[in-house]
């Protein structure tokens, strides 16, 4: 092969490989998620979950999703003595690519806000502010596609990873932090 072959060759190689790794977007940091989630000025605090057998196999019975560690973490958000929510943070992969989101719950454990954190699908997979807002203040067994959430044409595998996520840690949080409470 000459050489300006080979350079085009390799050139293409190259060309192909690099989109692939730097197509994703990071949209916030932790602490910009956090800030996000609970306002500036507000003390967040870790809440790490360590889950029993049981408690795996009911969360994945309630959420119909595979819970892949048995570690899992919260951050309690407060200003002063008032618990303001909760706030997980949820990777999973969407097609091939990950994507993380931030899940935050009111004290009572309702869905108030998802977030896309980073996305590194291409952007036109990507569920939309608007979309995501239609999931808040549902119950667990209403977070599924086709039962009073139509999907995204074109973003199918996305907004069924976005609904997988927020059931998983809406079930984490009812079994492990809720009850806890008491």
């Amino acid at each position: 092969m000459s050489t300006w072959k080979t350079t085009l060759f390799a050139a293409l190689v190259a060309a192909c490989l690099v989109p692939a790794a730097g197509r994703g977007t990071v949209y916030y940091s932790k602490e910009e998620a956090f800030a996000l989630a609970f306002g500036e000025g507000t003390t967040v605090e870790p809440v790490p979950v360590f889950l029993s057998d049981g408690q795996v196999a009911e969360i994945e019975r309630l959420a119909k999703v595979k819970v892949d560690s048995q570690l899992f973490s919260f951050h309690v958000g407060k200003r002063g003595d008032k618990v303001l929510g909760y706030a997980a943070i949820e990777s999973h992969v969407v097609r091939t690519q990950p994507e993380t989101l931030l899940v935050v719950l009111s004290p009572q454990g309702e869905l108030v806000r998802l977030e896309v954190l980073a996305f590194h699908e291409p952007p036109e997979y990507q569920p939309s502010a608007r979309w995501m807002e239609r999931l808040y203040r549902r119950a667990i067994p209403d977070l599924f596609l086709n039962q009073g959430i139509d999907g995204i044409a074109g973003a199918t595998l996305s907004s069924r990873a976005s609904l997988d996520g927020a059931r998983k840690v809406m079930a984490i949080y009812r079994l492990a932090v809720h009850e806890e409470k008491g």
